[in-house]
Order: C-alpha cells, then structure tokens, then sequence
C-alpha cells in the first residue's frame, strides 16, 4: 500500500477512486480488525459475554454526533474508531456462557464466505445480476423442501429450475418468511374468477364485498411470534383479526380450541385464512400438535402454516424428528438459516408444499424480472437482496445432514441434563421444561418453596410477585457483570394466581458444557446473596411469615 499522505482538506475524484481498488498490501488496521473477527472464535469464547463495564449511556455517548462528515477520511481511522467503540463494546453473542436468546457461535468458515459474499456483490433479484447464485439458491431451497416435504427425485428434477415454479424464497429472517406464507395465503385465499380481479389487484375491500365476507383472521396459538401479528397489520387483516388460542400446560396450542374459534369466526361471516402452528416457540421451546393443527385446516380448507424459525433443523436428527410430525403437512414453513443452521443474520426462509404457490404474489417488471424468466425476485418480498443461500449452501455441504443432526442432539439433550440438575436443586424452581433445547427455571430458594406451597391463592401471588422482582434484579445483575448472560421472560399460566418471571435458556451454542451452566448457577446464587437482591429476599421472607 502506498504511504499515508495528509487527507485532502475536500474531496478528490482521485483520492475516492483508490477507495475501489484493491490496496497492494493490507491495510494495518483493517488487518486488525479481521484478526479481532477470528480472535472472537477465541476471544469471544472466553469468560465474557460484554467487553467491558461501560453502561449503554457512556456508548450513546459515542454515537451522539449528528454531523454529516464533511471531508473524506482514511480507512484506517474509521477502523480504529470501530475497533475501539463497536467492536470493544460488542456482546460477545458466540461465547458458550451467553444462553439468553437465539444468537450463537457461527463455525468459522462463515467469516471468509460472508467476505466473498460481500466482494462478489451479487443480487439475488434477477439473473442478470445472479447468474451463479440463483440456481444455486434454487438448489438449496429444493435441499430444504426435500428436508420437509420428503419428496421424490423426479419431483425435484420437473421443478427445481424450472422457471414456473418455485420451492421456496428466501428473505431477511422469520418475519419476512411468515409474511410471504401469509400473503400467499392471502391471495390464494381470494383469487381472480367470476369477474372478480383477485384480492393482488383489487384491494381486500373488493375481496370481502365479492365473498360476501365480513373479514378474514389468522389463528395462532397464544405464543405464536409478534411477526404473525406485523402480518396481519400488513395484510390488510387488522391485529385484532390475529386470533390468539389457548395453549395447554405444557405451552401449546389446543387443537380442539383452534377448531372451535375457526368455528365461531366462521358463523360471524369470516373467512379463515390460516392457521398457524409453531414448532419451537420463542420463549419455551414447545412444538405445537401439528399433525392436529393439519386435521384442523383440511376441515376448514386453509391454509396450514408451520413457524417453525427455531424448531425446524430438528427435522436433521433421526432421534429427534419425530418432535415436528405433521409438518410436512403444512402448506408452508418457516425456517430461520441463522439460527439452528448457523449462518450470519439474517437469512430467512419460507417454504411451499405446492411449488407453484408463489405465483401467487408474483411481480413482475419490464426492465428487470419479466414474465417467463428464472428469476426468483419475481415472487419475494424483497427486491435487491444479497446471495445469502450461498452461506446456507456451504453449511449444508460442510456440516451434512450427519452433522447438523449431532448438532440438535447436543444442544436437545443439553438442555434435558440441564433441567434435570435444576429440578434437583433444593434453590431453585424448573418452571417449563424443555421439549427442544429451551427451557424456564428462577431462583427460588427453599423457604420460598415451603412458604408458597403452605399459602393460600392470594398468599401465593404475594410470594409470586415479590419472587418476579427478585428474578429481575438477578438477570440485571447477572447481565451487568457480563460473565454469563440468561434472558427473562414472563409467563402466565392457568394454574397460578400470578404471572410468572423466569430466566429463560436456549442451549444452541455447540461449545457450551455442562460445567459452563454449573457456574452460571453458582453465579446466580452469589447474586441472591448479595445486594440488592439479599435484601428483597430478606424482605419477601419477613412478609411471608412463619411459614418461611
């Protein structure tokens, strides 16, 4: 690289140029920063899940300039300036001890890919721009399909490049996925016919007066995602019209609910334009009965949509697939490449059971995806977007269907050990347990225990409630000190006066052992016993009374 020279007080064409050519050495400080990328497969997997003590107002404090920059500056300042406030202030999302949400360690191959992913600039919208990708994003949604729907090889070998159909679409994660299964649900729930225009060009209100329809809702079970809900405000339904069912004990949705509501909106003049079922609820980790949920929309005619963003890689395991029966019922399903496939976020993608169903919601436009063409932009959200199948393709190949499936085995049975020492220990309260690899518990020490059982309903919810605060001040103190990191949840359950809040687990990360989840406990135990958490303990235990 040439030596540094003074930057120009304003702008050069030729100052700007060398920015688009490739240096002849690499610069110093970019070469730091990719040493720091792969020092976080070492670094970042050691005791720490935040770099440093600073609170989020002193990092807000950083970015508080609203200035344009004027004058171009060397690379290398910005450099410096990302590696001394974004990359030292950055959660270390792939250490092992950061159990707290769906964010894990990425395998190390995904670094350089992601570089060639961004050099190659590919846009997926049309092969004019993809020439290499889109049949390679055509492969890997006819691998996923395959993975769900089992399908056969002469199935493949009619539609997998074939320009009047298509498997899947790929988006920027889960909420987009269940937004196209849903538009498509849609307008495949009111098409053109019998003069009739279709819902796509004649609007919903047009629809409803031609079906004679009062509206159209969308069933989900309690604990379906919040993208259903974005759905239903951007299809045009309304959010009330996301008709949330009762789940069971155990966190899933009851079919014989599903089936009544679908019922009842029917007799109000409503049309059900979906049900939905989730295999891997956010926050406990619970499939839904889907092969129920399938019975209950044949007997509805609708459209059976499975969320299955967290869940559905457990269809890799022999041992565990078992879990999703029924999925493959589903007229589409959901999955979320950068989580349980470990590529970088965000990489979603929805899947069709009828390959033709996204011409449902297809585009087109003179100077870019015209009718007739390969090009997958036709039928996705998005326009421009970037080759991501390319990062899932490599995993797939990388990993195998062997790999993937010991992968889910680890993190399930993990998750089953884990619970299994929480249950056992005298200190704390295994609250839901888990069926895939999350699972709920808070600290609850003995004579909380013994005070809440001996108490009446309304005794009870006093316990619950104070406990609920505890639980807070822990999970703050715990994050704050940046060791190990657990989310927290509140959950609502028939059987208790009180809404319940928890520490919430997801155990995906490869890396994390089980002596890794003992400390995490210990820690949260020296966290009870030091202020400020002692002292609402000490207080809650003085309200309870003699029975604690």
């Amino acid at each position: 690289m040439s030596p540094r020279t003074e930057r120009p007080a304003t702008a050069s064409l030729e100052h700007l140029l060398r920015l688009f050519t490739v240096p002849e050495t690499a610069d110093s400080t970019l070469a730091r920063i990719e040493q720091a990328l792969s020092a976080n497969l070492a670094g970042f997997l050691g005791d720490h899940v935040v770099a440093s003590a600073r609170s989020l107002a002193d990092i807000e404090a950083d970015f508080a300039d609203t200035r344009l920059p004027e004058a171009p500056t060397f690379v290398s300042d910005q450099a410096e300036f990302l590696l001394d406030k974004v990359v030292a202030e950055s959660v270390h999302t792939a250490a092992p001890g950061f159990v707290g949400h769906m964010t894990t360690a990425l395998p190390y191959f995904m670094l350089p890919l992601t570089k060639l992913l961004t050099g190659l600039n590919q846009n997926l919208v049309k092969t004019e721009t993809s020439k290499a990708f889109t049949p390679l994003e055509r492969q890997v949604l006819g691998m996923l399909h395959r993975l769900v729907y089992g399908r056969d090889d002469a199935f493949y070998a009619a539609r997998l490049h074939d320009p009047g159909h298509a498997l899947g679409a790929f988006g920027s994660g889960g909420t987009v996925a269940n937004l196209t299964a849903l538009w498509v649900a849609r307008n495949r729930a009111f098409p053109a016919g019998d003069g009739f225009a279709g819902i796509a060009r004649a609007g919903f209100a047009a629809a409803l007066r031609h079906h004679d329809c009062a509206g159209a809702v969308i069933l989900a079970s309690a604990r379906g995602h919040y993208s259903l809900a974005k759905a239903a405000d951007l299809l045009g339904l309304g959010r009330d019209q996301l008709v949330a069912v009762a789940s069971d004990r155990d966190d899933r949705v009851r079919p014989d609910a599903v089936a009544a509501a679908g019922r009842a909106w029917q007799a109000r003049g409503y049309r059900v334009l979906a049900i939905v079922g989730v295999a891997g609820t956010t926050e406990t980790g619970r499939v839904d009965p889907l092969a129920a949920l399938a019975e209950v929309a044949a007997d509805h005619a609708t459209h059976f949509h499975v969320d299955a963003a967290w869940g559905g890689p457990t269809l890799f395991s022999p041992r565990y697939r078992n879990l999703l029966a029924g999925i493959e019922r589903a007229d589409s399903v959901t999955l979320d490449a950068h989580k349980q496939l470990y590529v970088p976020l965000g990489c979603g993608i929805a899947l069709f059971r009828d390959p033709q169903a996204l011409n449902a919601v297809e585009h087109h436009a003179a100077y870019v995806i015209r009718a007739g063409s390969r090009d997958l932009g036709s039928r996705t959200l998005e326009g421009s977007r970037p080759g991501l199948a390319l990062l899932v393709h490599s995993g797939l190949r990388v990993f195998g269907r062997q790999g993937y499936a010991l992968l889910i085995e680890r993190g399930i049975e993990l998750a089953r050990d884990f619970a299994a020492r929480i249950a056992a220990a005298p200190d704390f309260e295994l609250i839901t347990a888990p069926e895939l690899n999350i699972l709920t518990y808070r600290y609850a020490p003995a004579w909380w225990q013994a005070a809440w059982r001996a108490a009446d309903p309304a005794g009870r919810a006093r316990l619950d409630a104070g406990l609920n605060e505890v639980t807070v001040t822990l999970q703050r103190c715990q994050r704050a000190r940046g060791l190990s990191f657990v989310s927290r949840t509140t959950l609502a359950f028939d059987d208790r006066p009180e809404p319940v809040t928890v520490f919430r687990v997801v155990l995906a990360n490869p890396l994390t052992t089980p002596a890794i989840l003992d400390a995490m406990l210990d820690e949260q135990r020296a966290l009870a016993a030091a202020s400020p958490a002692a002292e609402q303990l000490a207080a809650l235990r003085a309200q309870a009374g003699p029975a604690a």
